[in-house]
């Protein structure tokens, strides 16, 4: 690696970077367990039926289409690129159109769950849950890396990045893949008791 002059200037900036991601960070992870929280401790308070309470199902299960479509999009190129099919540049494009999409459902999904009486008895219903958050903040877990790899050359490959990097992007793909199946998988077992 050759040595590449930087002045202090382009240092402090890079550190200010660092830091405004590090507060943005804390403070998505912050409002995400307030969402949650919010929503869960409103479901027992909040009780519809009938129509609505259709309406709700459905809107909420449109939320996780969207959210899980574009989360499987996301991690299905990203696995490309790690193979050495797709460049850096594309992921990271489709990175940011796939990212209101993912946020959006995932809102959706606490709002509306917050009408649906889940029974949080269930423990099985409680894993679904807390597979929610640890999905979101696992989402925000990403925003620091995704903003190092956004600087990168569109031509970089999996291979050129820090083992730190690869760790926590695998670690990351994992949590995530984990969580939606987990949610899914669960979901459709309280739908059919």
């Amino acid at each position: 690696m050759s040595y590449v002059p930087v002045s202090r200037r382009t240092i402090r900036r890079h550190r200010e970077s660092e830091r405004s991601t590090r507060r943005l960070v804390v403070a998505l992870a912050a409002a995400a367990v307030v969402a949650w929280l919010l929503s869960v401790s409103l479901s027992p308070m909040v009780y519809v039926d009938g129509y609505v309470h259709a309406v709700d199902l459905v809107v909420h299960d449109l939320c996780l289409v969207v959210a899980f479509g574009a989360i499987i999009l996301v991690d299905w190129h990203g696995f490309l690129w790690l193979i050495g099919r797709r460049g850096l540049g594309e992921i990271i494009r489709l990175d940011g159109a796939a990212t209101p999409l993912i946020w959006g459902g995932l809102a959706g999904l606490l709002a509306t769950g917050a009408f649906l009486s889940p029974h949080l008895e269930n423990p099985m219903t409680d894993v679904k849950l807390a597979a929610v958050l640890v999905l979101s903040l696992n989402g925000i877990m990403l925003v620091p890396l995704m903003r190092r790899l956004a600087r990168l050359p569109a031509d970089t490959t999996f291979t050129d990045l820090s083992p730190g990097q690869r760790v926590h992007l695998l670690s990351c793909l994992a949590v995530s893949q984990l969580c939606w199946w987990t949610a899914i998988i669960i979901g459709f077992i309280n739908a059919e008791s």
